[in-house]
């Protein structure tokens, strides 16, 4: 089968499209022929090497953390819910073997059923981005109904579902994007758009808030100066791990930084208001997976606007 590997870490250079043994599912995994896969930030950064500590993979190594597909063969001991056919989604475990192939093995237990409202391929972009957003959200910030929410940085793939969520969830929201994602972060709810590229959010929210979601690469006084928007007893959570979440003690604001877990109940919960229309999937490219190593350039260049999906050969 084809995959795209790289077998030392290194620039976007090192990824090789190549054939590679087809894997065959062990006790408690599942064969899944590859509809697509999508490019994370992550993947980047863990190409490099910068992620060794904590995502320590094998070389050579496949990217890919998303998959979406069909499930081809049970290994032993896969039972009930999983049957050959099944269309699928999850979030694969980061120091595993990726998606970004024809066909991967996953662990049975992160997989869910696929949307069955959009393209499979599609469905690739929905684990690991709308994991995050959920988790930040509900899990960390414990958002309620009436509470405001600022979401920095909501122009991306995680920040677009994180403003529907908080919306859905009932919480006034408070965006912030540049001009290329403005449009896009205001059709998916937001109350309030600040184009940071002009303004300074902390002059733009001029009312405390309850949770602020940081999930912009931002300087450390930048991300310290956004606890002075957060009421008393308010959360930030924040994203960007390399960089520890503030807290300010005096007031009870909690800095939370997330490390987003794969779930599979989670994500069939996301499926599920995806296929109810209350989540929608942007997907911004769809990629051949022997054209994946020019993502990774465009990404590294900055020049990766979007969500893409890599689609597997043959879907």
């Amino acid at each position: 089968m084809k995959a795209v590997r790289f077998h030392e870490y290194g620039d976007p250079g090192v990824l090789r499209y190549e054939d590679v043994e087809q894997p065959v599912p062990g006790a408690g995994q599942v064969l899944v022929r590859v509809a697509a896969t999508s490019f994370n930030g992550v993947d980047g950064n863990i190409r490099g090497g910068f992620m060794q500590g904590p995502i320590p993979v094998t070389l050579p190594h496949t990217p890919g953390i998303d998959v979406s597909g069909t499930v081809e063969a049970l290994g032993e001991g896969v039972t009930s819910r999983l049957g050959i056919g099944d269309q699928v989604v999850g979030f694969l475990p980061m120091a595993g073997v990726g998606a970004a192939a024809e066909y991967v093995v996953a662990p049975a237990e992160v997989l869910t059923a696929a949307p069955r409202n959009i393209p499979l391929p599609d469905a690739a972009a929905l684990p690991l981005v709308g994991l995050t957003a959920w988790q930040a959200l509900f899990d960390h910030a414990k958002l309620a109904p009436g509470q405001r929410v600022l979401i920095n940085g909501a122009g991306g793939a995680v920040g677009g579902y994180a403003v529907q969520m908080a919306k859905n969830a009932g919480a006034y929201v408070i965006a912030t994007a540049g001009p290329r994602s403005s449009e896009a972060v205001g059709t998916a709810g937001a109350d309030e758009v600040v184009d940071h590229t002009v303004t300074d959010v902390t002059a733009a929210v001029t009312e405390p808030v309850d949770v602020v979601l940081n999930l912009a690469p931002i300087a450390p006084a930048q991300l310290a100066a956004l606890l002075l928007l957060i009421r008393s007893g308010g959360v930030l959570v924040n994203t960007t791990v390399w960089m520890p979440a503030p807290s300010d003690e005096s007031r009870g604001v909690r800095g939370i930084d997330l490390f987003v877990n794969s779930d599979a109940e989670q994500l069939s919960r996301l499926v599920a208001l995806v296929d109810s229309g209350e989540l929608r999937v942007d997907v911004a490219q769809r990629v051949p997976l022997a054209e994946l190593p020019a993502v990774h350039i465009q990404a590294a260049a900055g020049e990766l606007h979007g969500k893409v999906v890599i689609v597997a050969p043959g879907t």
